[in-house]
């Protein structure tokens, strides 16, 4: 391995552990009273380590939503460009949620610590929204691109609502374990498939 790959590793290691150290931290002590020191510390690096991987404990207290995210759109951008909008999100959704349940046990334990941390901090919420705007105004864009339209097009918006209807049915009342939460997933697109009519999304 080169040395370039065993420093990115390292740093990648350096990154989860500061990202677990957190999440312990705040759902036994409180997000609002851990500090970045106590972070740091938890790791044995310093408080200037923390700052080169996150700028301030919302960051890493959301880094792996962020990161979920990343591997949704990954998803997305791979699927195949026959395929409908609304079929590709879907696909792309259970592949993200599959990958964190069948995958490393410390991924599918971060999940569930992270979503009841969300449901824990009030203090979180208006990151959270920005966060969920943000990835809103790039699924916009993937469903334009695939439907051939511009962002501004009120099919292509309407598509996306509805997208993002179903997932927060999904995952904003849903359970925390990612196995009963993609069991949960596969009965809301069921009943979507059954009230939309094929095509809705071209």
């Amino acid at each position: 391995m080169t040395t370039v790959g065993l420093r990115e590793r390292k740093k990648q290691k350096t990154r989860i552990a500061l990202i677990d150290a957190a999440l312990d931290l705040f759902l036994a002590e409180g997000y609002d009273i851990t500090t970045v020191d106590q972070i740091a510390a938890a790791v044995d690096v310093s408080p200037r380590t923390f700052f080169r991987y996150f700028a301030s404990k919302e960051e890493v207290a959301l880094s792996p939503c962020r990161d979920g995210q990343e591997i949704f759109e990954s998803e997305l951008a791979a699927r195949p460009g026959d395929e409908s909008p609304y079929q590709a999100v879907m696909r792309a959704m259970r592949t993200t949620l599959a990958t964190v349940r069948d995958g490393d046990p410390a991924e599918a334990d971060r999940f569930v610590k992270v979503r009841r941390l969300m449901k824990e901090t009030p203090s979180l919420i208006a990151g959270q929204m920005c966060m969920i705007a943000q990835s809103e105004r790039r699924l916009t864009e993937e469903v334009a691109r695939r439907r051939g339209t511009d962002v501004d097009d009120l099919h292509t918006q309407f598509v996306v609502s509805v997208l993002t209807t179903i997932n927060r049915v999904c995952l904003e009342h849903g359970p925390d374990d990612p196995a009963p939460l993609l069991e949960r997933m596969e009965r809301t697109i069921a009943i979507a498939e059954r009230c939309l009519r094929p095509g809705w999304d071209r």
